[in-house]
């Protein structure tokens, strides 16, 4: 028997969020929008990726902690990464989004960027005080 699952994240951020999907190459729709699962189930989600196989995977709000939750049916998962690996480069690429809106609101500026090998990414900041 298949159902839903809800895996937790600490993703706060919904713009931040949706930016890290643009980036991973992700087709998204901006909710409230239903994630389709197993046997006609739905939950309703703030984000939604819609798949071929008429699953749906989503980003729901957990009220209690503010937290965006992935919301799928895992027996049906069909991205091109696995959960992990799909989360991992949707959480890198939020952790990005974060500190560039973040430091660009505190008056900095990215001065240099550079991806490593391994994915992870160097960023240089700089803000020019004034006189």
């Amino acid at each position: 028997m298949s159902h839903f699952s809800q895996i937790k994240t600490k993703i706060r951020h919904l713009p931040a969020l949706q930016s890290a999907l643009t980036d991973v190459g992700t087709d998204w729709k901006v909710g409230p929008q239903t994630v389709r699962g197993y046997q006609g189930k739905t939950e309703t989600a703030d984000v939604v990726i819609e798949q071929d196989n008429g699953y749906d995977v989503g980003f729901k709000r957990n009220v209690d902690t503010g937290d965006y939750e992935l919301v799928a049916d895992m027996q049906y998962w069909q991205q091109s990464l696995s959960v992990d690996g799909f989360l991992n480069q949707v959480t890198q690429r939020y952790a990005y989004h974060t500190v560039v809106t973040e430091t660009t609101r505190q008056g900095f500026q990215v001065a240099e960027q550079q991806t490593a090998k391994d994915g992870s990414i160097r960023l240089v900041l700089q803000r020019w005080a004034q006189s």
